[in-house]
């Protein structure tokens, strides 16, 4: 199942299962920079993730595929992405693709709607853009959809808690609103090795 994190909406069916008990080894997760996004943001991002995952990983920028670019559009389409990035990895890592570029994915009759982010859930890959957000507060913004992202890859779907970072967008940028991962989806990502406070 994919998941996307629209600026406009996204919707969830997966119910989150937080009775595990038991603490698992955190996952490897793969950070890799497409070309001409901030090398600053890209350390800054590797910095923030490693702090949670130690087994975090940063590789050099890379050119977007040529394959996932919609012309007439001029974005990229983030399910075509997700399979490029999905075939770079083991199965014991997740993938982060971070671009500047604007992504897109089919939502209901929609053909090519604009996103942030887009993740497989559960799954090995996402892939996060700036485009759309705003860059008074683009580092902030950014990390955040970075979370979510990687928040669907292990098994968590949308919260309805208006403060997490796992929020459906519903239509519009909510990361101003969002503060922190919400009891519940702090839970379940502890019990996946992630160091949260």
């Amino acid at each position: 199942m994919i998941f996307i994190l629209f600026i406009i909406s996204c919707t969830s069916n997966v119910k989150k299962d937080t009775t595990v008990k038991e603490n698992k080894a955190p996952i490897v997760i793969v950070i890799q920079p497409f070309d001409k996004i901030s090398p600053i943001l890209i350390d800054t991002i590797y910095t923030q993730i490693k702090r949670i995952n130690g087994r975090t990983v940063l590789l050099k920028p890379i050119p977007l595929p040529g394959t996932a670019y919609n012309i007439e559009r001029k974005r990229y389409r983030a399910d075509s992405l997700l399979h490029f990035l999905h075939r770079m990895i083991s199965e014991d890592s997740v993938i982060i693709g971070l671009t500047d570029k604007d992504i897109s994915a089919t939502k209901n009759n929609i053909a090519d709607w604009g996103i942030m982010g887009l993740g497989y859930n559960p799954g090995n890959a996402c892939v996060v853009s700036t485009f759309r957000l705003n860059k008074t507060n683009l580092y902030n913004e950014f990390f955040k959809v970075v979370l979510h992202e990687l928040g669907h890859t292990q098994g968590l779907p949308h919260c309805i808690q208006k403060t997490c970072f796992m929020r459906d967008a519903d239509g519009k940028n909510t990361t101003e609103q969002e503060t922190s991962f919400c009891n519940s989806c702090k839970s379940f990502l502890k019990n996946k090795g992630w160091k949260l406070k």
